[in-house]
């Protein structure tokens, strides 16, 4: 008898709701469940596929399930029975909960919370037709270090959920870091769309994929082959202790290789700095904090390398064996590898070595030398990004698990091409609900929180989270605004307890029937032309409109026949806003917040929701 890998200790099932177990046996076995004082019995059909429906169960557990089959028998421990959501997206709904401590962790600190459950899917991807079995994976609780693995915003909205309903609460996270929407849509509603038929036929050629792969995983071990065998200060061990450093240059840390001329170089740049410690802070825990590193880096302490981050993303929050550091003189050694992108120690990050309740500061004057320069690394084919991909692998593979409801958060990686966003949206819609065959379940989003500099000119995340805001038309959705606690120079900001509490509030109203309550900020309903401007009307007011901080609204825009938006004038006027401009009395569009980083908009209702940026043309 073989069962899917979710059907497993710990899992959550769906309350109320008749549940499928499944599986496969001989053909014709007969198949036995118990399950909460109750008898189930069905026979295998001809291929060996047998489902059971158990009752509808009022939320609860810890229970146990027998399933038997030809004198072979398997329990099912540790069972609740709650509500369970699916988590979709890339990699900020993937981002654990461990990539969020230097905000949240005295919010996991000593969490225990065992009704809370994660099913983790393993990546996988098919292009040939949606799959029916799971490639692995399973669950875990809420509890001491278990919690560190979450998805943070799913952890924090499940945590909302189950403070306010007290029901145990299952989330099964299926989501991939960097993958567009058109990864998690079906074949058929990407042909239907049109415009993916040529990739999706070539990727269906097995021998394709396996030779894209091979030819990735020959050309970046031969570009670091090249790195290593190429690079002086591995050959004469710059990260050594004793090294002389007087022949180096100054390099101000934070800040780009820009800044010192190294914009065009590909390869590793050796960074080193002295620091003087007194004897208190070397004899107990320690931790460094080395920011975020564009692209890769190896990290040395006293010439002992105590880890290393093979890409941008991740912040360097790394550990130091116990004993390395050493009153008076220690030295630090990053070997900062550039693979694609200009090297960079990113700003505003934090640069400190933590020890024994101390802290010292790292910024500042560091030394540098060039290690070896390469040509640029060709960046990977990534097939889980590919359309139709994921969702045969991974979607389609749960399409038999009981769920109440689905949470996406997922649009950075189609910032680049945002027109149509909200079409393919309504597709991956569409498919997800027919998948499950459960009717309009509710579908909450997020929205693409701020980022890059305030005064990027840049407006391509604008116009996706217009895409988005258009997904609100597709009934049973709802979507959480986030342009307020995005973080300008990180692509994955680190507040997803907020994320998770305004993903909980849609959740509230669509699943939970909470009618009277506020869940959204002001979303743009419709303009009216007046004789000096135009007035803007909204949903989601709540119990007013506020210009958040007091003073006067930010971040309005308005265009004239000549489609030129120039900053102008916004005052709250009851329920709705009145943008005039002295120039332009008859404006034809409106904007609000539209910018990657809108940090000075600031029209919120008193319940403390940020309206969602809008353009009304």
């Amino acid at each position: 008898m073989i069962l899917s890998s979710i059907l497993s200790d710990g899992m959550v099932l769906q309350r109320n709701e008749k549940v499928g177990i499944w599986g496969k046996a001989g053909a014709g076995q007969a198949i036995q469940i118990g399950f909460n004082g109750k008898k189930y019995d069905t026979f295998a059909d001809p291929a060996g596929d047998w489902r059971i429906d158990l009752d509808e169960t009022e939320p609860g557990g810890p229970f146990e399930m027998i399933i038997s089959a030809g004198g072979e028998a398997s329990v099912i421990r540790n069972i609740l029975v709650g509500d369970v959501w699916v988590l979709g997206g890339q990699s900020n709904m993937e981002l654990p909960v461990r990539r969020t401590l230097d905000l949240l962790a005295d919010e996991v600190k000593d969490v225990h919370l065992p009704w809370i459950r994660q099913f983790s899917m393993p990546i996988s991807y098919n292009f040939h037709a949606p799959q029916s079995d799971l490639p692995g994976g399973g669950w875990i609780a809420a509890t001491s270090e278990d919690v560190l693995n979450f998805s943070a915003a799913g952890f924090f909205f499940a945590k909302e959920i189950y403070e306010r309903h007290q029901v145990p609460v299952g989330l099964i996270l299926t989501a991939v870091g960097g993958t567009p929407i058109e990864a998690w849509i079906s074949e058929g509603s990407l042909r239907r769309i049109g415009g993916y038929e040529d990739i999706l036929e070539q990727c269906k050629d097995d021998q394709y994929v396996i030779a894209a792969k091979a030819a990735d995983e020959e050309r970046s071990n031969a570009w670091h082959a090249h790195l290593n065998n190429t690079d002086l200060g591995l050959k004469e061990g710059w990260y050594n202790e004793s090294w002389d450093t007087a022949d180096w240059q100054d390099f101000e840390l934070p800040g780009s290789w820009a800044d010192a001329g190294l914009e065009h170089v590909r390869g590793s740049v050796w960074f080193r700095k002295e620091i003087e410690l007194p004897e208190s802070m070397t004899e107990g825990d320690a931790r460094l904090k080395l920011g975020t590193v564009v692209d890769a880096d190896d990290t040395y302490i006293n010439g002992v390398c105590i880890d290393n981050t093979g890409y941008r993303y991740p912040p360097r929050r790394y550990s130091i064996p116990a004993g390395l550091l050493k009153p008076g003189n220690n030295t630090i050694t990053v070997r900062v590898i550039s693979t694609h992108n200009t090297g960079a120690f990113v700003k505003d990050m934090p640069y400190r070595l933590l020890a024994c309740g101390q802290e010292m500061d790292l910024t500042g004057v560091w030394k540098y030398r060039v290690g070896a320069i390469t040509g640029v690394m060709q960046q990977q084919t990534f097939f889980h990004y590919k359309p139709a991909g994921v969702y045969n692998g991974m979607i389609s593979p749960l399409r038999h698990y009981r769920i109440k409801g689905a949470l996406w958060y997922q649009g950075e990686a189609n910032t680049d091409h945002p027109a149509g966003y909200s079409k393919l949206f309504e597709a991956l819609v569409a498919d997800w609900r027919g998948q499950w065959g459960i009717g309009e379940f509710p579908f909450i989003f997020t929205q693409l929180a701020n980022l890059g500099e305030e005064d990027d000119s840049q407006s391509n995340w604008a116009e996706l989270r217009e895409e988005q805001r258009k997904g609100l038309q597709i009934p049973g959705t709802a979507m959480a605004v986030t342009i307020d606690i995005g973080e300008y120079n990180d692509l994955h900001p680190q507040d997803k307890k907020t994320v998770g509490q305004r993903l909980a509030l849609g959740a509230h109203k669509l699943a939970y029937g909470k009618d009277g309550l506020v869940h959204s900020g002001p979303m743009f309903k419709e303009m009216e032309l007046t004789g000096d401007g135009a007035r803007l009307r909204f949903d989601h007011t709540g119990s007013g409109l506020v210009a958040k901080g007091g003073g006067e609204l930010k971040g309005f825009a308005v265009c004239g026949p000549d489609g030129v938006f120039v900053p102008a004038r916004a005052v709250i006027s009851g329920d709705t806003v009145l943008v005039t401009h002295d120039f332009i009395k008859q404006p034809v569009q409106v904007r609000y917040a539209w910018a990657n980083n809108p940090a000075q908009a600031n029209l919120y209702n008193r319940e403390g929701l940020p309206a969602s940026p809008f353009s009304t043309g």
